[in-house]
């Protein structure tokens, strides 16, 4: 099996090491490589599959990204894009001149984190899996059509989320869906619109759905695989950014009817079991870091720090009792952040008193937890009008949190704007520096035809420079402005693609 994976992680290699000046998805392998030495038996299924994981963690390392800047992995580029542009994030002392532009909306086509390459590589591993294994039926006797169902699930999955993400930073983008396999390959792909890709995503989803496994039968698979219920959250979240709240309500509903997951009550060892160690009770897809395949996070967050917390966020977002020391809400300081200093401390800390050391540093990435699947039910919920249900999740999840009363908010079931706004709140509360924030406040900002603009005002006005408050909140009325621009390099390599118009 070690040699087949070897095999595997070989291609994916070369997928991203033999590109020339107009290969604008940085995908192209040499021809012939992937179907004449792979994609003889069901192992060779497996191992591409362990392949797409792997890819999910970890940039190959000889590549970088066209315009010669860093290559981002996968989870450092979710945690940016969910998180940057937000109000929860500030400049660190190591942060990168693009970095700083972004969060001051100072946004050029130039720009490295424009990139979406690290998204399109892992795209074509799935696409591989998906064009390339069925054949497999016809060379293993072995391979059940179950087992390729299985794997397809998990690939068909993963793909929709890239595809999710894709759409939710840049609103248009190439949708291909077919493996890049041949130097003939058409490199040359018009955007499609976000409902496009949008409607795509739902469809893969319903099928990954379909062919999806409950249980792999262990833990770590459980969570670091794509289960059914994996499935099910992300079509919650994929339904509200679609405004189709009774489906979103349906996939979530899913999930909390499972009774394959829950809440874990505050304690001294919360911390450690939802975060330092993961796979917990509430995790549902979780990106396995390990300490042979640590995170990028110790780096980018700790010692040399990108980002950290913003000045706000403990009083703002956590509540600070000055009158009891000891009333805090224990998801904020030594849990989301480090009080005084600011650094975000989730993806670092081993307890809530001592970090881990660099070797250890094999905190995952939290693609869904089940207190993120209960609130995006309880913004379907609010949408539907049953915000006495929507209200009844927020107390469940405060109450189990042990949330302080200062952040406490007295809502009218009925009006659907204030109990929106406590979800985005608690949101913030427990799903802090997982890439969520942008991505939350933008999705509600949008709805009736950006009837909130507000939201994404008010977000991006709390960490803004005095002298350039004026000219952030001129560029934030334009929608457009809102998605990143297309990278310059990809409309040099790809003439079919049009820019942002914001962006011109």
């Amino acid at each position: 099996m070690r040699t087949k994976i070897n095999a595997l992680l070989t291609i994916l290699l070369i997928f991203v090491t033999t590109v020339s000046c107009n290969d604008y998805l940085d995908l192209r392998p040499e021809d012939g490589i992937v179907r004449d030495e792979f994609w003889k038996t069901k192992e060779d299924i497996q191992a591409a599959v362990v392949g797409i994981y792997s890819s999910l963690l970890k940039s190959p390392p000889v590549v970088k990204v066209p315009t010669g800047g860093t290559d981002y992995t996968l989870s450092e580029t979710l945690f940016m894009f969910g998180e940057f542009r937000a109000d929860m994030v500030s400049p660190g002392g190591f942060v990168t001149p693009d970095q700083r532009d972004i969060t001051t909306s100072n946004i050029l086509s130039s720009n490295d984190l424009t990139s979406w390459a690290v998204l399109y590589r892992v795209i074509n591993y799935c696409n591989t899996v998906i064009e390339l294994a069925p054949g497999v039926l016809k060379t293993d006797p072995t391979l059940t059509q179950k087992q390729l169902d299985n794997y397809l699930s998990e690939a068909l999955a993963i793909r929709a989320y890239l595809y999710f993400t894709l759409a939710r930073t840049f609103k248009d983008a190439p949708l291909k869906l077919t493996a890049t396999l041949s130097d003939t390959d058409n490199f040359q792909l018009a955007s499609s619109t976000q409902n496009q890709i949008f409607e795509q995503v739902a469809k893969d989803l319903e099928l990954a759905e379909k062919y999806a496994v409950s249980s792999y039968g262990n833990t770590a698979y459980d969570k670091g695989r794509v289960t059914v219920y994996a499935i099910n959250a992300m079509q919650a979240d994929l339904y509200l950014w679609m405004e189709k709240y009774p489906d979103a309500l349906a996939a979530a509903t899913k999930v909390t009817n499972s009774g394959r997951f829950a809440l874990i009550p505050m304690s001294g060892s919360w911390f450690s079991r939802v975060f330092a160690q993961g796979n917990s009770s509430e995790s549902i897809f979780e990106f396995q870091f390990s300490t042979t395949n640590l995170n990028p996070f110790y780096d980018m967050l700790f010692q040399r720090p990108e980002f950290v917390a913003s000045q706000t966020v403990l009083e703002d977002v956590f509540g600070v009792d000055f009158a009891d020391a000891n009333n805090v809400d224990k998801r904020g300081d030594r849990c989301s952040l480090i009080a005084g200093t600011n650094e975000i401390y989730k993806f670092t800390g081993l307890n809530n008193s001592e970090r881990k050391s660099l070797q250890e540093a094999d905190t995952h990435w939290f693609v869904y937890r089940y207190a993120d699947v209960m609130l995006l039910k309880a913004e379907a919920l609010a949408e539907m009008g049953q915000g006495d249900e929507a209200l009844k999740i927020i107390k469940e999840i405060r109450d189990t949190r042990g949330a302080i009363k200062l952040t406490e908010q007295v809502v009218d079931p009925t009006n659907k704007a204030d109990v929106i706004d406590y979800i985005l709140a608690e949101r913030a509360r427990e799903l802090a520096f997982e890439g969520k924030r942008w991505f939350d406040v933008l999705r509600n900002a949008r709805k009736n035809n950006y009837e909130r603009k507000e939201l994404m005002i008010n977000m991006a006005l709390v960490n803004a420079p005095a002298d350039q408050q004026q000219s952030i909140m001129a560029k934030l009325q334009d929608p457009n402005s809102h998605y990143l621009p297309i990278n310059e390099y990809d409309l040099y390599t790809n003439k079919a693609l049009v820019q942002n118009p914001f962006y011109k």
